[in-house]
């Protein structure tokens, strides 16, 4: 059995990955962190802060607020909890806290929690190290609701990383074209991003070649896929010793 500490519990992530566990035998919530309390049926405590939470658990999953990181971070640290650490937008000074706390504690920190997603971290450095020398542009365009307030998403910047990490990371990401009149540099990834609707989350890999064009989606369909994937990683890191870990353990 798997005890969770579930950080941003009233939030729509919380809840599915609530519903996901009360279904599942190997995994228990034993308490909740969110200053918001408009959730009354939680079947488990729901502290406001970190600080105030006295139940013992193997495992923190975080789906909240950038805001609320540093303060997590320095709890399972002090408390040698490991953590599921699934907020995006990160500033630099975070991410960097990231990696210095993981030498004391075990996390595992993934910009998209789905198995699709994953694998193509780990497909497109193939892809990219064939096409990129044969002179093919790559745009990465992502689209998500128009609730998400970080923009572009963790998982195009992590998508852009692992291609650029295959090339030698010897190219640079432009955001916005409208600033600079100028032609397209060959060294370059381009990031869009689209907000609107309820669309849970889109992720387009463009390869644009001489006379082809290969393009690679990955569509999200239901926030449970990440939810899953959460849950998942929650049970592989119970009991892991201090590092920095990611999904390519969970899925194999």
């Amino acid at each position: 059995m798997t005890r969770i500490i579930m950080h941003g519990c009233n939030g729509k992530m919380g809840q599915v990955i609530t519903g996901i566990c009360n279904n599942d035998p190997d995994c228990e919530i034993v308490a909740g962190i969110d200053i918001s309390d408009h959730i009354k049926t939680n079947n488990y405590p729901v502290f406001s802060n970190i600080n105030e939470c006295t139940v013992e658990a193997d495992v923190v999953v975080d789906f909240a607020s950038a805001k609320a990181v540093d303060g997590l971070l320095d709890w399972c640290k002090i408390k040698k909890v490991p953590l599921v650490l699934c907020t995006t937008g990160l500033s630099d000074e975070q991410v960097n806290k990231v990696m210095v706390y993981s030498k004391e504690v075990a996390i595992l920190r993934s910009a998209n929690m789905s198995l699709g997603i994953n694998m193509l971290l780990k497909e497109l450095k193939n892809v990219a190290s064939i096409l990129a020398p044969s002179g093919f542009d790559i745009e990465i365009v992502e689209k998500h609701h128009n609730q998400k307030v970080d923009a572009p998403s963790g998982t195009a910047l992590a998508l852009a990383d692992s291609i650029n990490d295959s090339l030698g990371n010897e190219y640079h990401y432009v955001y916005d074209r409208s600033s600079v009149r100028q032609k397209r540099d060959a060294k370059e990834i381009g990031i869009s991003a689209v907000r609107g609707g309820s669309i849970v989350g889109e992720h387009e890999v463009i390869f644009a070649g001489p006379d082809e064009v290969i393009t690679i989606t990955h569509t999200a369909y239901s926030k449970a896929l990440f939810a899953n994937g959460a849950v998942q990683a929650a049970k592989y890191l119970k009991g892991k010793p201090a590092g920095l870990y990611d999904m390519s353990g969970v899925i194999g």
